[in-house]
């Protein structure tokens, strides 16, 4: 099929699964919600759907800023409203002055219950605070299960949407040039290491690209690919802007402070 060479082979699986969708909305002209996608998800969805005249399509996950989102694949005569995506933000508070928690400590409680990632949306921990917001479906099981994370006990309360805080994230840009777009080439420009250190991190499992554990130092990225190396944070390829002269690529990065 025509649409999979403009997408990786391992990324075949979800393309399948958005024709899927496709078709049984198509056929039985009832509307498809998601669980959460992570942004290439978001991104390979639109293109699959693209400006197909008889379906419409929306993602949303609570605000502008976020980064996984549920999808809606509907009839082109139905209108998507917000609460259709059925999306619950839960609260709780913790003495952050006696007790340190990370993102990893949350998101590891609540996948200790049983809860699938692609039930959960974006995490907020900050300022004794943590927020999550979730599939509607699971909000209940959640509030009455997950009552402790390390040594800080907490009960989740559902809050509007409107008081989801904002992303306080901030990213530092470059402008460089590399000489493939390899993943250990990426590594070692985003991170300031040695080419042979990027790969031995790669081999080891400890480099994810776009939430996927990948091993291959020679895999190729694209544009808008997050990458995530152990113990040194997030980062994105951006923009791919062509070749120079000399055949090197022209890129802008950005890393996560």
């Amino acid at each position: 099929m025509e649409i999979y060479q403009h997408f990786r082979k391992e990324e075949r699986p979800f393309i399948d699964q958005v024709l899927s969708w496709r078709e049984d909305v198509e056929m039985k002209y009832q509307r498809k919600l998601t669980d959460f996608l992570v942004p290439r998800e978001q991104m390979i969805l639109k293109a699959v759907l693209g400006n197909d005249a008889d379906l419409i399509h929306g993602l949303y996950g609570g605000t502008d800023q976020v980064e996984r989102m549920r999808a809606i694949i509907a009839p082109e005569y139905e209108v998507i409203e917000e609460e259709d995506y059925q999306l619950t933000l839960l609260e709780a508070s913790y003495p952050d002055k006696f007790v340190t928690l990370e993102h990893r400590d949350v998101l590891g409680a609540f996948m200790s219950l049983g809860i699938r990632r692609e039930k959960l949306g974006d995490l907020i921990v900050r300022d004794g605070t943590i927020q999550i917001v979730c599939a509607s479906e699971i909000s209940d099981y959640i509030r009455m299960n997950l009552t402790g994370v390390k040594k800080a006990t907490v009960e989740f309360k559902e809050k509007p949407l409107e008081k989801m805080l904002e992303n306080d994230e901030t990213w530092t840009t470059k402008d460089t040039t590399v000489s493939s777009l390899r993943l250990d080439v990426l590594v070692k420009e985003i991170y300031g290491m040695s080419r042979k250190k990027a790969g031995m991190h790669i081999d080891a499992g400890h480099v994810k690209v776009n939430f996927r554990v990948v091993e291959d130092p020679s895999f190729t990225l694209e544009s808008g690919d997050m990458i995530s190396l152990r113990g040194k944070g997030r980062s994105r390829l951006d923009e791919i802007h062509g070749q120079t002269k000399k055949e090197k690529f022209k890129v802008s990065t950005a890393k996560l402070n």
